[in-house]
């Protein structure tokens, strides 16, 4: 019997085959790819709807005979599943276009690839370390309301971030019906609309005849990702829910003994309302900081004062006590608003205590 000897093989060779063999397993996998949006966050896991469906379907298996059919889900489009994340992907958030693969067998999936970011939401945390919210946003609704009371300083805050982050402001001032005509909250509304925000009042009810129905707010909505922040109280959710009914979103009443908003969303989570918008909800937050961006940052947040920079006397003005001051004198005859420069020089106070 003749001996059959092993071919030996150059490394040129082996490597080609390992090659070959990896781009076989590469393109295996890459036909078991789902591109999925991250509707939820929950810890170690997120929710990811599926938007479009694997070239490669998995079959289920074909359980023998007497024995039960196992454990199967079958992967269908528009479903919410939940997955892991491959280790090596940055931190991932509400609004996050990703690719995944799902498992049928178990009814989970992971994540292994994240979508370069149109834009990003981030606020520093109680540790100061900067903290995602969401992704891929393309207006933001600050929403306020006459109760709980309103903080001209908090708004200002939230518009140096859509500046920072290049994301459009829009100004929802909610729960007509407590609004009075010419009160110190309509009279807030008009300031920021005379600076060119977009801005619009709206109540949460059921009644389309109401004049303030959220229709005019679910118009400047269409197509985009839309997230909403503000105060705790302030309507989000109860607004949410009249955009789209089927929601669940949970509401609160305003504390009695503190007139503070109560927290009910816990976690942000994001609300299709159609097939090219969608809603983000995030917690209500009372205190936006801003100690992670630079003066140059806040600067640009004002964009009001953008005539006035360096006209001061001194090229290290800090427009708070020095004569000739530009802004000040600005300020002092009416061409902009001593409140909001006085957020400014706030903000700017935060950045050197920070």
């Amino acid at each position: 019997m003749a001996l059959i000897r092993k071919r030996r093989l150059t490394e040129q060779q082996q490597r080609r085959i390992e090659k070959q063999q990896q781009h076989r397993q590469q393109e295996f996998d890459t036909l078991l790819d789902i591109e999925g949006l991250i509707v939820q966050h929950y810890g170690r896991q997120l929710e990811v709807q599926v938007c479009s469906l694997p070239k490669h379907m998995p079959e289920k298996p074909v359980a023998m005979e007497n024995e039960p059919d196992a454990f199967w889900r079958p992967i269908q489009l528009g479903e919410i599943w939940r997955c892991h994340t491959r280790t090596n992907l940055d931190a991932l958030v509400t609004g996050d276009r990703v690719t995944w693969q799902a498992d049928p067998n178990t009814g989970l999936g992971v994540i292994t690839a994240l979508h370069p970011r149109q834009s990003l939401l981030s606020r520093p945390d109680r540790y100061h370390k900067l903290k995602p919210v969401a992704a891929n946003v393309d207006l933001i609704v600050i929403v306020f309301a006459a109760t709980p009371e309103p903080s001209p300083m908090l708004i200002d805050r939230y518009l140096v971030a859509c500046q920072t982050a290049n994301i459009l402001p829009l100004l929802v001032l909610n729960k007509a019906d407590l609004i009075q005509e010419n009160d110190h909250i309509s009279i807030l509304l008009k300031e920021y609309q005379s600076l060119g925000y977009a801005a619009c009042i709206t109540q949460a009810s059921t009644t389309t005849n109401n004049p303030h129905h959220p229709q005019q707010l679910m118009a400047l909505m269409q197509h985009k990702t839309v997230v909403f922040v503000g105060q705790s109280g302030v309507g989000k959710s109860s607004l949410i829910n009249t955009l789209i009914p089927d929601a669940a979103q949970k509401t609160n009443i305003i504390s009695e003994n503190s007139a503070l908003g109560q927290h009910t969303t816990t976690s942000t989570r994001l609300i299709q309302l159609n097939q090219d918008t969608a809603i983000i909800d995030s917690p209500g937050i009372r205190e936006f900081g801003l100690w992670h961006l630079t003066a140059q940052n806040i600067y640009a947040g004002f964009p009001e004062f953008q005539p006035f920079y360096g006209l001061c006397q001194f090229r290290n003005c800090t427009h708070q006590h020095e004569k000739k001051c530009a802004l000040r004198d600005a300020a002092t005859q009416g061409l902009v608003l001593q409140r909001r420069l006085d957020s400014m020089n706030r903000l700017l106070s935060e950045l050197e205590d920070a």
